[in-house]
């Protein structure tokens, strides 16, 4: 049987800093710098993920395009014209990885599938035990949040409103850019 692609991506991503349990991300925003530290360890295939997305420049010229204040703040999948990004297939939910969905950590965004995260990820702007893991699937925490809290704050902070053309609820009113995403160097 032959490699599959969500194998193949998975690939991707583990040969970036391959020896690197703990990858630094740097999020240029319009409003500041936000550096993430990645886990490896709990979260491979989401860590990998990312990195192949990160790596592509998916998240470039991005926008946050859910944000609920002391909730989420929602990004990775469009650009400023709502444009969805391409996607890579669905990797595995790796949310009972001990990791919580706590204040300042990065998680996946998924559908009601628990299997079917891609490239959209979330800034936890609370203590959310919600999604977390418990009867049913959770959402994957990979990394948390080194710098950059205030321009977290800040975003979240942002007038929303139902988006006149698509109907989604929690839209900033003016966009909120996602400029560059960066694999930092090894320390």
């Amino acid at each position: 049987m032959g490699v599959t692609l969500a194998q193949e991506v998975n690939k991707v991503g583990e040969n970036i800093q391959p020896d690197n349990l703990f990858p630094k991300i740097k999020f240029e925003t319009a409003g500041g710098t936000i550096i993430v530290e990645l886990d490896r360890i709990k979260a491979p295939i989401t860590v990998n993920n990312f990195l192949a997305y990160a790596s592509k420049g998916t998240y470039d010229n991005t926008i946050f395009h859910r944000v609920v204040k002391d909730f989420v703040v929602q990004g990775g999948g469009y650009d400023l014209f709502y444009a969805e990004r391409e996607q890579l297939p669905p990797i595995y939910n790796e949310s009972g990885n001990g990791l919580k969905n706590q204040l300042y950590t990065i998680a996946m965004a998924r559908e009601k599938e628990p299997h079917s995260a891609t490239s959209q990820f979330y800034f936890n702007m609370g203590d959310n035990p919600g999604l977390d893991p418990g009867k049913d699937w959770g959402y994957t925490v990979f990394g948390v949040v080194m710098e950059g809290t205030e321009v977290l704050d800040a975003i979240s902070n942002t007038q929303t409103h139902v988006h006149p053309e698509l109907g989604w609820e929690d839209v900033p009113v003016k966009e909120v850019l996602l400029k560059k995403v960066t694999i930092m160097p090894e320390e």
